[in-house]
C-alpha cells in the first residue's frame, strides 16, 4: 500500500490532447500580448519596478486562491529534496525575468521575445538527459527546426527597425538569450526533480514568492525609481499583468506540466513572438507581409510535427 504521507500519483499523459492544446494557445495568445505591454509600460514604470508589481501582485493572488481553496502549502509531507528544488526553480525564474525586463531598454519587443523563446531548445537538449520519455525523435527534432525558423522568418522585418540597429540592441538580445535559458532550466527542474510530485500551486509559489524577493532588491541597487504616480494605462497594465499573467497564465502553466510532456509544450511557445506580431499589426497598424503569412505556416507545421502521435520515442542520434 502507498503511505499516507507520499504524494498522490499524476496520471501523465504522452502526448497532448484537445485540452492541452486549447490552453496552450490561450496561454501564447495571452503572453504575446503581454510582450508588447510590458515594452511599452517600461516608459512610465522601471522594469523591474514593473516585474516586482507582477509578481508580488501575482503571490498575493495566489496566497488568497490557495486559502479559499482549502489548498494547503504548508505543513504539508512533501517528497524528499523537493524544498532545494523550489529554491532553485525560484532564483532560475528570478532570473528569467529580470533578464527580460532589462532586455526591453535596449532592445525591441519583437527581438527579446525572439531570443526569449528559444527556451524549447534547452528543454529539448537538456531534459531528455534525465527524463527519457521526453526524448524526441528526428521527426519531432524537424518540427521543431521548422518552427523555429518561421519565428525567424516572421521576426525578419523587425530586425530592421531603428531600435534594433541602436548600437546598443546586442545588449538586450543577450539578455533575452540569458532570459529564454533561465526559462528552459526552470521548466527542466519542474519537471525532472522532487518538485514535479508538488501540487502546481505550490510549484508557482516557488517561483514567485522567490522571484518578489529578489527583485525589489535588485531594483534598488539598480537605483530605480519607485513611485505610484501612475497613468490609468499603467495601472491597467499592472493589473492585467498580476492578475492574468503572473497568476492565472503561470498557473495553468505549471499544471499542464505536471500532466504532459513538457518537450511538446514548449514547442508550442514559438507561437508567442508570431502573435506578437500579429497583435502589433492590430493594434498598432504594422503591415501582414506575405512573409509573415510563411512564418505562421512554418510554425503551425513545427508544432504538427512536434506533436505527431505515435511516434517511437527514440533519441536523436
Amino acid at each position: 500500500m502507498r503511505p499516507h504521507n507520499c504524494p498522490m500519483p499524476v496520471a501523465r499523459k504522452d502526448h497532448l490532447d484537445t485540452l492541452a492544446t486549447s490552453l496552450l494557445l490561450a496561454c501564447c495568445l495571452y503572453w504575446g500580448f503581454q510582450q508588447t505591454l510590458s515594452k511599452a509600460t517600461i516608459t512610465e514604470v522601471a522594469p523591474l519596478y514593473q516585474a516586482f508589481w507582477r509578481f508580488g501582485l501575482g503571490t498575493l493572488v495566489l496566497l488568497l486562491w490557495c486559502h479559499v481553496r482549502g489548498i494547503a502549502l504548508y505543513g504539508v509531507q512533501e517528497p524528499v529534496g523537493a524544498a532545494r528544488a523550489g529554491l532553485l526553480a525560484g532564483l532560475l525564474f528570478a532570473s528569467e525575468f529580470v533578464a527580460l525586463f532589462l532586455a526591453f531598454k535596449y532592445t525591441t519587443a519583437s527581438r527579446a521575445t525572439l531570443f526569449m523563446y528559444c527556451s524549447p531548445f534547452w528543454v529539448a537538449l537538456v531534459l531528455p538527459r534525465f527524463v527519457k520519455n521526453e526524448r524526441l525523435n528526428r521527426v519531432q527534432w524537424l518540427g521543431l527546426v521548422c518552427a523555429f525558423f518561421g519565428v525567424l522568418l516572421a521576426l525578419g522585418d523587425g530586425w530592421r527597425t531603428d531600435d534594433a540597429a541602436h548600437a546598443s540592441a546586442w545588449r538586450g538580445d543577450a539578455l533575452a538569450l540569458i532570459s529564454g535559458l533561465g526559462w528552459g532550466l526552470t521548466t527542466c527542474v519542474l519537471r525532472a526533480s522532487p518538485l514535479q510530485h508538488v501540487r502546481p500551486e505550490k510549484q508557482l509559489l516557488w517561483q514567485m514568492g522567490v522571484t518578489s524577493l529578489v527583485l525589489p532588491v535588485l531594483s534598488l541597487l539598480l537605483g530605480e525609481r519607485w513611485q505610484l504616480d501612475f497613468s490609468a494605462f499603467a495601472w491597467s497594465s499592472l493589473l492585467i499583468q498580476g492578475l492574468i499573467g503572473a497568476f492565472g497564465s503561470y498557473l495553468v502553466w505549471m499544471w499542464m506540466l505536471t500532466r504532459y510532456p513538457a518537450t511538446r509544450m514548449s514547442v508550442f511557445v514559438f507561437l508567442t513572438p508570431v502573435f506578437t506580431l500579429i497583435i502589433g499589426a492590430l493594434w498598432l497598424k504594422e503591415p501582414v507581409t506575405a512573409t509573415l503569412l510563411a512564418a505562421l505556416a512554418l510554425v503551425a507545421g513545427g508544432i504538427v510535427l512536434v506533436n505527431r502521435k505515435g511516434i517511437p520515442a527514440k533519441a536523436f542520434t
